[in-house]
């Protein structure tokens, strides 16, 4: 993970070693944002099968509204006088997950495999606002409405994953590999 140097300044009312670990954990958000951002738009571009059309435009605003999070994220690091980092080689080097695992596949296939993405993320998120509840009630806010709206796209994935008795065809896969095949057999 990129730490953040020494700041220089914070914003009113925070310590500086506040500040740095609110940094640190913007600066983590920030790469899974970017992250997810271009593995929704690679599922975009390699989602093949009969749903195709109506996958392939779901995602559209998902990538934007990711691509949004990215952003404010990035502002919040630099309010907090730190310096967001959003270069390519410096986000894989500090990624704690694995590369997306599928290329072209069947809708079903994709959905598969983001959802366990999106339980990642989703994941990470909320582990991030239990420690911001006693460090920056402000960033708090920000993943707070960010998680809501991956927990939305999350449940627009799950809908093409779950039969009419609310059973997940995912349930149980522990790899994006695996949540594919069981999404595919569905």
């Amino acid at each position: 993970m990129t730490t953040p140097s020494k700041l220089k300044y914070t914003v009113p009312g925070m310590s500086d070693t506040d500040a740095e670990r609110v940094v640190t954990l913007l600066q983590s958000r920030l790469n899974a944002s970017n992250d997810l951002h271009l593995t929704l738009k690679h599922v975009h571009w390699n989602v093949v099968g009969p749903h195709f059309i109506s996958v392939h435009e779901m995602l559209d605003p998902q990538v934007d509204a990711v691509r949004g999070f990215a952003d404010d994220l990035a502002e919040r690091i630099a309010t907090l006088g730190g310096s967001p980092v959003g270069t390519p080689g410096k986000l894989v080097e500090a990624r704690t997950w694995e590369e997306y695992s599928l290329g072209r596949a069947t809708t079903q296939e994709h959905l598969g495999a983001l959802d366990l993405v999106y339980q990642g993320v989703i994941s990470d998120y909320r582990d991030g606002i239990k420690e911001l509840d006693e460090l920056d009630l402000v960033t708090q806010d920000m993943f707070i409405a960010q998680t809501e709206q991956l927990e939305l796209f999350h449940w627009f994935i799950r809908a093409h994953l779950e039969d009419k008795g609310g059973n997940l065809s995912t349930t149980g896969a522990s790899s994006e590999k695996d949540a594919a095949a069981a999404a595919g057999e569905g």
